[in-house]
C-alpha cells in the first residue's frame, strides 16, 4: 500500500472519528437534559425505554471512537514506518546511482571515462551496422600541455581540462554523440549518424577552432591566458574498423600523423 492510500484513509478514519465522537457527545448531552427536565416526572415505561436504549447507543458509540482512536494511531505509525522505509529507499538509490556513475565518469571533467566510452562505441558500432552509417572517432590530444602544468602549475592545467572538455560537449551532438576523457590530457569522441567524410572533416575543424579559442583560467587570485591547441587523428567505421579497439587504435595512429606533420587533424590511412 502507497504512503498517499495509507495518508487518504488515515484522513478519513480522522473524519469518522470525529464525526462519531460529536455524534456520541451531542447524543450524551440531549440525554442527560431529557433526564434533568423529567427527573421530577412519573415517565412512562416507552420514554424510559427510549432513553435507555439512547443511552445504549451512546456507550457504543464511545466505544466505537475508542476503537477508531487505536485504529488512528496504528495508521499513524504506519504513515510513519512507511515514510522512513521509503526516505531510506529514495537515499540508497540515490547513493548507489551517484556510485555508478562516478565509477563510469571522469572526476576532474565529469566525462564519461574510458569503460562508459568503449561501451557507448560498441552501441554506436551496433547501430551503425543495423542503419548503414558511417561512424566517426576522434583522438584528441592537447598540444603542448606539460608546458602549460610546468609553467603555471596542476591546478592551472585542471582548469584548461575543464575548459577543453566543456568546449568538445558544446561542439558535439549530445544527444547520439560521446566526448570522454580518455586519460591526462587525451579525449576521444564517438560520433554516429554520419554519411559523409567531408561531414567528419568539417566537425574536426569546428572543434579545433573551439579549442583554439581565448582561454581565461583562474588560479587562485590570478588569472592566465594559456594558448590552447590540438591535434585530431579520425578513423571511421566501417572503413578503418570494425571494433571499439581497432577505431581507437586507428584513431591515435592518426592523431599522431596530425601532431607530426601540424595539420591539425588527419584521418586514418
Amino acid at each position: 500500500m502507497t504512503i498517499k492510500l495509507l495518508t487518504q484513509m488515515l484522513e478519513q478514519v480522522e473524519y469518522v472519528h470525529v464525526l462519531i465522537k460529536q455524534s456520541a457527545e451531542e447524543l450524551s448531552a440531549v440525554s442527560t437534559g431529557l433526564k434533568h427536565a423529567l427527573a421530577n416526572s412519573d415517565l412512562p415505561p416507552e420514554v424510559k425505554s427510549a432513553l435507555d436504549k439512547n443511552a445504549a447507543v451512546i456507550t457504543q458509540l464511545q466505544y466505537a471512537s475508542e476503537k477508531l482512536t487505536a485504529v488512528n494511531q496504528a495508521l499513524h505509525i504506519q504513515v510513519r514506518d512507511r515514510t522512513m522505509v521509503d526516505h531510506q529507499l529514495a537515499a540508497a538509490v540515490e547513493q548507489e546511482e551517484g556510485s555508478r556513475s562516478a565509477a563510469l565518469h571522469d572526476k576532474l571533467t565529469a566525462l564519461p571515462n574510458r569503460a562508459l566510452f568503449e561501451d557507448r562505441l560498441e552501441h554506436g558500432i551496433a547501430q551503425a551496422k543495423r542503419h548503414r552509417w558511417i561512424l566517426a572517432v576522434m583522438f584528441v590530444d592537447l598540444d603542448e600541455f606539460k608546458t602549460i602544468n610546468d609553467t603555471y602549475g596542476h591546478q592551472a592545467g585542471d582548469a584548461v581540462l575543464q575548459a577543453v572538455a566543456q568546449r568538445l560537449k558544446h561542439n558535439t551532438r549530445s544527444n547520439d554523440d560521446t566526448v570522454s576523457r580518455f586519460g591526462g590530457d587525451e579525449f576521444l569522441c564517438v560520433l554516429t549518424q554520419l554519411h559523409a567524410q567531408n561531414d567528419i572533416a568539417m566537425i574536426a575543424a569546428k572543434i579545433l577552432k573551439a579549442i583554439q579559442a581565448p582561454c581565461e583560467v583562474r588560479v587562485g587570485d590570478v588569472i592566465i591566458h594559456p594558448c590552447l591547441d590540438a591535434s585530431i587523428g579520425i578513423s571511421m567505421f566501417p572503413k578503418d574498423g570494425a571494433s571499439a579497439a581497432e577505431l581507437i587504435k586507428r584513431a591515435d595512429e592518426a592523431m599522431y600523423g596530425a601532431k607530426e606533420n601540424k595539420t591539425g587533424f588527419a584521418f586514418a590511412q
